[in-house]
């Protein structure tokens, strides 16, 4: 049901996109950056960003997003896992846009950019032109190029000078730390990120690479101005996200703990018996094994540039080893 809702979202968003028009714009119309917080599922964690383009003379009121994929693409798993995922510009009508985060009660955030009406109609124009058939599709990569570094980079190169923000945030903090901020440090998404990421994820970051999460670029562009000195955002209220807490009994820690515990029992009444139980070994060499032939694939086969091998990858086989430890030293 939520992939024909998601599909049907779609289809009226490019339905909606053939109405738009390359009229130029009037001198009451605004451009802005909208930052979306976070949501509850994982692929939601990270928040998201658009652009929107008002202009109540021309009855115009439309977002640009870069965040449009169908899930009923061919082979749209298989080239997920790949990395090879093809996102499209959307545009849909604000009020669809803001009541689709509204029901999920999800707070969306407004900045105004303070562009002249030469900088706002050139803006109105790439966007059109990015929207374009042949110009709309992009290869999505989490890291380099999404939904937030689309419309950053749309910005730096249509006002034809350089951004200076004086909000330095998480420069110098690695790829791995910076998610692991949205993820929780303890959820189980973070721990399988973190065995699925290699030494790649642990270098630091610059100013502009951590603008790849929607609330950094926010608040760097909260602080930006041009090289003239004229602020980049004329007006709009930010605030932090709120990342939802993990409950101890649902982290990564505990679960981790539990499976030493049920471990080390069965080494215990297997040293009683005088026995090894071997299918418990055989289970997790088995699944560890296609976790290992997983992050292979992914660091030789697939497009996604944190992936590889790491040493908490040992994390797993030493915790099965350390238990058994009490059947091995009988």
């Amino acid at each position: 049901m939520k992939h024909q809702f998601r599909i049907l979202l779609i289809s009226l968003s490019l339905a909606f996109g053939t109405l738009l028009h390359a009229e130029p714009l009037s001198e009451l119309a605004r451009i802005s950056l909208l930052t979306c917080t976070p949501g509850a599922d994982l692929y939601a964690r990270y928040g998201h960003t658009a652009i929107r383009v008002l202009d109540p003379t021309n009855d115009l009121d439309v977002v640009f997003n870069y965040g449009t994929f169908d899930f009923n693409a061919d082979h749209f798993y298989w080239k997920f896992v790949r990395g090879e995922t093809w996102y499209e510009l959307g545009a849909s009508p604000y009020y669809w846009f803001m009541q689709g985060y509204g029901d999920k009660n999800r707070p969306v955030y407004e900045q105004v950019l303070n562009v002249t009406a030469e900088q706002r109609e050139a803006l109105w124009q790439a966007l059109l032109n990015n929207y374009r058939p042949e110009n709309r599709e992009y290869l999505y990569n989490f890291v380099f190029d999404n939904c937030a570094t689309r419309p950053y980079v749309l910005i730096a190169n249509v006002l034809g000078d350089s951004i200076i923000s004086d909000y330095k945030g998480y420069t110098g903090v690695s790829y791995r730390s910076f998610i692991r901020h949205y993820t929780g440090k303890y959820t189980w998404a973070n721990f399988g990120i973190n065995l699925l990421f290699g030494p790649k994820a642990d270098q630091p970051m610059n100013s502009e690479q951590r603008l790849f999460l929607p609330e950094e670029l926010m608040y760097y562009m909260q602080q930006a101005h041009l090289s003239n000195g004229t602020p980049l955002v004329s007006e709009g209220e930010i605030a932090p996200f709120v990342i939802s807490s993990t409950p101890w009994y649902a982290s990564w820690p505990f679960g981790l703990a539990m499976y030493f515990i049920v471990i080390c029992i069965v080494s215990f009444i297997d040293r009683k018996r005088q026995k090894l139980s071997s299918w418990v070994d055989w289970i997790f060499c088995i699944l560890f094994g296609l976790l290992l032939v997983l992050v292979t694939f992914l660091t030789f086969f697939s497009c996604h540039p944190l992936v590889g091998f790491g040493w908490r990858l040992l994390i797993l086989p030493m915790t099965h080893l350390c238990a058994r430890f009490i059947y091995i030293l009988r």
